[in-house]
């Protein structure tokens, strides 16, 4: 029996898609956002490609048809998995692809920042070290990674592959996660012992805004933190303030509250040496984006078989 697939974003993945060896009809969209397209664009479908489309309760009671939303990314916020589950439909997630190429943003996020890689290079292209008395300048604090504590919240996959690159470096490593394993901290040691803070937590109504003005306040002035898991993990206005401040000393954002940010973003929009935002793209190598397509076509192929596989309860 031919099964209808629809891929709702496919310009989200730059990376080949394999054929499926089950009899189907396959639609590709380059984005869709709004339900009224969402709803069009999979009736009679039974399986959705996914990867930041949302698909709420009142847009999946209008699919009867819909029995698998396969997410191509690990986060899936974006699907009312209540809904759905009340509904009969699967969701399947993608799991432990990003092993080098989240660590390494992180990573890179780390040095740029301690060191102030952008805004020295930024004054070097204003003229300012041709106007220099000296060889060179300090007009931006630098400090060292070796020696320095990074804080790990959530210690899962990733947390413990940045944990080993960070140990590599000669950095000391905390961590703090709600599941229990040994050698973990409390999130206050976190908060008050890290040099570094990285978030690898998903997005829950426990986890929205874990950091917020009362835990910057907490931490080291010359600390970082830096978050490549979820906007809303932080509170955007509070950590502004407290970039502005010197509250803390910088913060390296791979995410922001609302993707893209169409309306403007206050972290976005700030012109800052101690800020660096990317666009969402620390999961993205090329490497990456292949092993997460391989295993989204994997996902398809395992629910159709009846045996899912990556499924995400709740």
């Amino acid at each position: 029996m031919t099964k209808k697939i629809v891929f709702l974003d496919r310009e989200s993945l730059d990376a080949k898609v394999r054929a499926f060896t089950f009899p189907h009809e396959y639609v590709e969209y380059e984005s869709t956002w709004t339900p009224e397209e969402i709803v069009e664009r999979l009736t009679g479908a039974e399986i959705a490609l996914i990867n930041k489309v949302p698909m709420r309760a009142d847009t999946l009671a209008q699919l009867p048809d819909l029995k698998l939303i396969a997410v191509a990314a690990t986060g899936t916020d974006v699907v009312d998995k209540a809904a759905a589950k009340a509904q009969g439909i699967t969701v399947v997630n993608i799991r432990n692809y990003a092993f080098n190429t989240v660590p390494e943003h992180v990573v890179g996020l780390m040095f740029a920042l301690r060191r102030a890689i952008v805004p020295y290079a930024n004054s070097v292209r204003r003229g300012d070290w041709a106007k220099s008395t000296q060889f060179c300048y300090f007009d931006y604090p630098i400090y060292d990674i070796a020696g320095s504590t990074l804080g790990i919240v959530g210690y899962g996959a990733l947390g413990k592959s940045i944990a080993k690159r960070a140990e590599a470096l000669g950095m000391k490593v905390i961590a703090y996660d709600v599941f229990p394993q040994e050698g973990l901290v409390d999130f206050e040691t976190i908060l008050t012992q890290s040099d570094v803070i990285t978030l690898h937590v998903p997005l829950t109504p426990d986890t929205r805004n874990m950091i917020g003005a009362e835990q910057l306040a907490k931490m080291k002035r010359s600390a970082i933190l830096i978050n490549t898991a979820r906007g809303g993990l932080v509170d955007e206005a509070a950590l502004l303030e407290a970039l502005k401040n010197g509250t803390i000393a910088g913060a390296g954002f791979d995410v922001v509250a609302q993707e893209p940010p169409k309306d403007g973003n206050i972290l976005c929009d700030a012109d800052l040496p101690n800020l660096i935002v990317t666009p969402h793209v620390a999961w993205a190598s090329k490497e990456a984006m292949q092993i997460l397509a391989d295993q989204l076509v994997d996902n398809v192929e395992a629910f159709v078989a009846g045996k899912p596989q990556n499924v995400v309860e709740g």
